[in-house]
């Protein structure tokens, strides 16, 4: 098994060629010391993993040729995590830990007591992108900017569902095991919890479901965890 794994920016196939940028030719080259002839893994996010032989390689460019399959395609399912951004590590990591776990796309929003109101889209698609070369993923979920709670509910679309993982909650209001898979989508709340105009106004929207996450009020960074672990274990492809 090669330990280089690379996302690339350019679609795969038998015999393909494929160029690489600046930074990824670096990394070959200067920091993991391969030179031509050698072999390291590739995906592009929507071909599979492909293996790749290094046809030319220098500390600014180089070229990769692509040998065979040696992973299919694989796609999460069609879930997507609402959450509140953190301070920049904790938000780092729920973007990384979503991608592992298996989500499709990540929607940061806004709410009354969101207390970070801004995002740097590069850096987060970037920890995506190492977080799927790292776990062994095909795909790297899209990354959305920055939207208000509001516009998102007002939006949502009719033929998804709505996990809310309500603080409050003692118990559960619905067992996940009755419900039925298909689009869905998780909201984890902010550090400072949810208003309780926010609260009610989700309660009462047909498409949300509330859970409650256990007795112990967790980190907004644990719950979105937690929360994607138990949607994937009886919604998911676990």
């Amino acid at each position: 098994m090669n330990k280089i794994r690379l996302f690339v920016d350019h679609t795969l196939g038998e015999a393909q060629s494929v160029p690489l940028n600046k930074d990824q030719a670096h990394y070959i080259f200067s920091v993991m010391r391969k030179s031509v002839g050698e072999t390291i893994s590739i995906f592009d996010g929507n071909n599979g993993e492909w293996e790749a032989s290094i046809e030319e390689i220098s500390k600014k460019s180089g070229v990769l040729f692509c040998i065979k399959q040696t992973k299919p395609q694989i796609m999460p399912p069609d879930l997507w995590l609402f959450f509140c951004p953190l301070k920049k590590v904790r938000t780092d990591f729920i973007v990384e830990k979503a991608t592992e776990l298996g989500v499709a796309r990540i929607i940061p929003v806004q709410t009354e007591h969101t207390n970070v109101d801004r995002i740097k889209l590069s850096r987060l698609s970037a920890h995506a992108i190492e977080a799927a070369e790292q776990c062994g993923g095909t795909y790297i979920p899209k990354i959305e900017e920055l939207q208000k709670i509001k516009e998102v509910l007002e939006n949502f679309p009719p033929n998804r569902r709505l996990l809310f993982c309500d603080e409050k909650l003692q118990a559960s209001e619905v067992n996940l095991e009755n419900l039925k898979k298909g689009k869905w989508a998780i909201l984890v709340g902010p550090e400072g919890g949810f208003s309780e105009v926010e609260r009610n106004h989700l309660k009462g929207l047909k498409f949300t479901f509330s859970i409650s996450l256990g007795p112990r009020i967790l980190r907004a960074d644990t719950a979105a965890v937690t929360a994607i672990s138990l949607w994937q274990n009886y919604l998911g492809d676990w």
